[in-house]
């Protein structure tokens, strides 16, 4: 089980900036979480071949030339199209950092903090109670939300799953550099009467984790609803579900008194630019593949 390494995936948990990210090695998937019993005194490795006294130790495969693209596990391949990225983008962070809407936005939250939490107020007052459940359930992973709305499952759209996988991992990725680089404070540091329902991450507010994941994962699969096979109407339904999700899992980040609403945005934003001016076409080639390889997926 050390493959779970304490989901070292979980990109630190990013103070739940997406749990989301590595909910894979948990019983939703199902994949990496068993274990398997054997004898003390007698271990399957030395019983015997049939009609032989040959250990089933002494048998061997030939070895294989590699581990295999299919034997990596969603949440860890997501990582080696990020390493990817990292190298093949110099500057990816600057180019962002230069979009115009984007500076606005944080421009505009930290110019008015009351007037944003004047808003996450009335949204603790008449909304949080209703919203509990959403916001307990999507702290810890939300992949569940988006394979519910999307009808898949792992086992049965495994090359969508890492394409969710990809897109949660470089969102929470390219989130935490900016909350890094700027480190705005959290709502309840200013109202400390919001009281959050559920711990405060320990970083920085904006953008917004939640935010910037659920968007890029539904940026990415509008990439994939391209399928030659899926019809418009389809790949429009499925894009207007995905995209009220990705607005109702950052929503509910703010009714629980997390984010400003201007995270979101700015989540929504980030999400944006790295769906079109990071991973561009021919850019990250691990990525273009697993776009390509969903894609037969669909419908």
């Amino acid at each position: 089980m050390t493959g779970n390494t304490g989901n070292t995936g979980n990109t630190g948990n990013t103070g739940n900036t997406g749990n989301t990210g590595n909910t894979g090695n948990g019983g939703f998937i199902g994949s990496d979480s068993w274990f398997i019993p054997d004898r003390v005194d007698l271990p399957f490795v030395t019983r015997l071949e049939p009609g032989t006294a040959n250990e089933l130790g002494t048998l061997r495969r030939a070895p294989p030339a590699h581990f295999g693209n299919r034997h990596w596990a969603a949440n860890w391949n997501a990582w080696r199209v990020l390493h990817e990225m990292v190298a093949n983008v110099a500057g990816w962070a600057a180019t962002i950092d230069g979009d115009a809407i984007f500076t606005q936005i944080r421009n505009d939250l930290t110019g008015d903090y009351n007037g944003q939490i004047d808003n996450l107020v009335l949204a603790a007052r008449d909304e949080r109670p209703d919203a509990m459940g959403l916001i307990l359930s999507q702290d810890v992973e939300f992949f569940t939300d988006f394979c519910a709305v999307l009808m898949i499952k792992p086992g049965t759209h495994p090359r969508t799953f890492r394409v969710l996988h990809i897109a949660s991992l470089i969102g929470s990725f390219a989130a935490l550099f900016f909350k890094s680089e700027y480190d705005l404070p959290r709502p309840s540091q200013i109202c400390p009467a919001l009281l959050p329902p559920i711990p405060v991450p320990g970083h920085s507010s904006w953008p917004s984790g939640h935010a910037t994941q659920a968007h890029l994962m539904k940026n990415c699969m509008i990439r994939v609803f391209a399928a030659p096979t899926l019809s418009a109407h389809d790949r429009g339904v499925l894009t207007t579900d995905l995209t009220v999700l990705a607005d109702e899992i950052a929503r509910n980040r703010e009714i629980a008194g997390l984010h400003y609403p201007k995270d979101s945005e700015g989540g929504a934003r980030l999400a944006e630019l790295l769906d079109t001016q990071i991973l561009t076409p021919g850019t990250v080639p691990r990525f273009d593949r697993a776009i390509e390889r969903a894609k037969s997926e669909w419908p």
